[in-house]
C-alpha cells in the first residue's frame, strides 16, 4: 500500500514539474519568434531533437516491443499530441500573448472531461455541465474582445490557434491514457516524435531556408535549447508518467498553474500587461474549474 501511495506522489509531482516548465515556456518561446525563428521551424528541431533523445535513451534500455494496432494508435495519438497540438501553439503563440495563451490553455481539464465522457463513457454531472459552460465562456470572452470580431485584428486569430492546440491536447490525453497502461513512457514517447516527424516535416522543412541560423544570438539559442530540452522532452516524458497513475481528468487539472505561472514570468520580464479582459475571462474559467473540481473531489481519490 505504501509503494502504491508512493508512486501516486510521484505522479502528481511529475505533472507538477511538467507544468512550472510550460508555465515559463510561454516567455521563453514568445522571446524566440518571430524574429529569430518561425513558429514551424521551431517545432521542427523540438519535434526531431526529442525523437533523437528518445530513442537513444530507448537503445540503452531494455527493448519493448510494440503491437502493430498499438502504432496506428500512437499515429493517431502524435497526430493530436505533437503535431496539431504544437504548432496550433506556437503560431497561435505567436500572434498573441504570454497570458491570453495561458488562460485558454485553462479551459483544457473541461475539454478532457467532454472527451473522457465520449470516448471513455465517463459520466458527466450537472456540476460538471455548470463548469463547462462557464469555462468555455471564459475562453470564447478572451477570443472575442482580444479580436474585436474579426480574423484579421488584433490577437484573436491567436487565441483561436490557442483553443484549437487546448482541444488537441485534451483529446491527446484521453486517447493516450490506455497505451500508457501497457507501455513504458519512453516507448511511448519514441514513436510519438517519430510520428510526429512525419507529420511536421512537411509544413516546416521548406521554412529552414528563410531563417539565418548564424545571425542567431547565444541567448536565443540557450531557449531554443530550453523548448527541445525541457518544454519537450521533459515535460512531454513527466506528463506521460504521470498517466501511469492517475487520470487525464486529474492530470489535466494541474494546468491550473500556468496562468499564474506565465503571468508572473511575463510580467517580470516586462513582456506582456495585465488587462481586465484577462481577469473577467480568467474569472469565468476559473469558476468553472470550481464546479468541476468540487464534483470530482467527491469521486476521485487519487
Amino acid at each position: 500500500m505504501a509503494g502504491k501511495s508512493k508512486t501516486v506522489i510521484l505522479a502528481h509531482l511529475a505533472v507538477i514539474g511538467a507544468n512550472v516548465i510550460y508555465g515559463i515556456n510561454y516567455v521563453v518561446a514568445k522571446g524566440i519568434m518571430p524574429d529569430f525563428m518561425q513558429p514551424r521551424v521551431i517545432i521542427l528541431l523540438r519535434v526531431v531533437g526529442a525523437a533523437l533523445i528518445f530513442w537513444l535513451v530507448s537503445l540503452l534500455s531494455k527493448k519493448e516491443p510494440v503491437q502493430k494496432a498499438d502504432l496506428l494508435r500512437l499515429a493517431i495519438c502524435a497526430l493530436f499530441g505533437i503535431a496539431i497540438n504544437q504548432i496550433m501553439f506556437f503560431e497561435g503563440l505567436n500572434l498573441t500573448t504570454p497570458i491570453n495563451a495561458s488562460i485558454i490553455m485553462v479551459g483544457t481539464p473541461i475539454l478532457v472531461l467532454i472527451f473522457s465522457h465520449f470516448i471513455l463513457h465517463e459520466k458527466i454531472s450537472r456540476n460538471k455541465i455548470i463548469g463547462i459552460a462557464l469555462g468555455f465562456s471564459g475562453a470564447a470572452y478572451l477570443i472575442l474582445i482580444g479580436g474585436k470580431l474579426s480574423f484579421g485584428s488584433g490577437t484573436f486569430l491567436g487565441n483561436l490557434f490557442v483553443l484549437i492546440n487546448a482541444s488537441s491536447y485534451g483529446l491527446f490525453l484521453v486517447l493516450v491514457k490506455p497505451l500508457m497502461a501497457k507501455y513504458h513512457p519512453i516507448t511511448i514517447m519514441k514513436w510519438l516524435f517519430t510520428f510526429g516527424i512525419i507529420y511536421v516535416l512537411p509544413f516546416s522543412f521548406y521554412l529552414l531556408d528563410d531563417t539565418d541560423f548564424g545571425a542567431i544570438p547565444t541567448n536565443i539559442w540557450f531557449s531554443v535549447g530550453y523548448v527541445i530540452i525541457f518544454t519537450t522532452v521533459f515535460a512531454y516524458f513527466l506528463n506521460n508518467y504521470s498517466l501511469k497513475k492517475i487520470s487525464p481528468t486529474m492530470n489535466s487539472a494541474y494546468i491550473y498553474l500556468q496562468p499564474f505561472l506565465a503571468t508572473v514570468v511575463a510580467l517580470l520580464a516586462g513582456k506582456d500587461i495585465l488587462t481586465w479582459v484577462e481577469v473577467i475571462a480568467a474569472g469565468l474559467i476559473f469558476v468553472g474549474v470550481y464546479f468541476v473540481s468540487s464534483d470530482n473531489r467527491k469521486k476521485v481519490k487519487t
